[in-house]
């Protein structure tokens, strides 16, 4: 379980310390420079009709994920809960409790005419977590903080099989990618305090620090055509 580990983190990190803060985030990713740089799929959705695409993503703590996302063009909702489990509405501890094969994850809704499925799983997989770690991300341990795909069609299970197997196929990682892509089942949006974390620091600022606000600023640099400014929050009152 993070709590603990969190717990440690939950004050400000002083700023003479925040350089050697977000390289040991940095690391802990499994890149010294935190995200990877790695080829766009070469298969994708085409984007038809006028309507708006679901997917839920799992990458270790759900802040990290949903900082990155709200920050994606195109999306249009970034809301962070459980998913791939067997309890209904279950709570933040029950989940970390591993006894009810959830993961936190992340339900992303957009515009695929604005930004692609296959685009959504590229920064994913570059910027979001190292797939090759299996059950943990990072300091987080345990099954609630595996990566995962849950796909809501046969043709995002075909673009994400597709991208699993090209990225193992250019050998990009040191090892095997080891995300789970499985058809979806469930998702509950979780409390209300896990929204918008990675964003507004306003819980475990120090957490958030250390793990999350360079995985925002790789989005940034890595895409910076599919960019904004401005995230799209879960809650308006959470704007800062």
């Amino acid at each position: 379980m993070k709590a603990p580990f969190k717990s440690l983190l939950a004050g400000a990190i002083p700023v003479a310390l925040l350089g050697a803060v977000l390289t040991i985030g940095a690391v802990a990713r499994g890149d010294a420079e935190g995200a990877v740089k790695i080829p766009a799929p070469t298969v994708d959705e085409a984007a038809t009709g006028n309507g708006l695409e679901t997917t839920v993503f799992a990458g270790g703590c759900f802040w990290g994920v949903q900082a990155v996302f709200e920050h994606v063009k195109g999306v249009e909702s970034a809301v962070a809960g459980y998913a791939g489990g067997t309890l209904p509405n279950p709570t933040y501890e029950q989940v970390g409790g591993e006894d009810t094969g959830h993961a936190e994850s992340v339900k992303i809704t957009f515009d695929p005419k604005q930004v692609s499925y296959g685009t959504l799983l590229h920064i994913f997989f570059s910027v979001v977590m190292d797939p090759t770690e299996k059950n943990y991300q990072g300091p987080d341990q345990g099954p609630s903080y595996r990566s995962a795909v849950f796909t809501m069609s046969d043709e995002q299970k075909k673009v994400a099989d597709a991208y699993v197997a090209q990225l193992d196929s250019a050998k990009v990682f040191p090892a095997r990618i080891v995300t789970e892509v499985t058809p979806y089942t469930n998702f509950y949006q979780a409390e209300n305090y896990h929204q918008d974390n990675g964003i507004t620091l306003k819980v475990n600022a120090g957490y958030v620090e250390m793990f999350d606000v360079q995985k925002v600023a790789d989005l940034k640099s890595y895409f910076p055509s599919v960019w904004q400014e401005k995230p799209v929050l879960v809650f308006a009152s959470n704007a800062s």
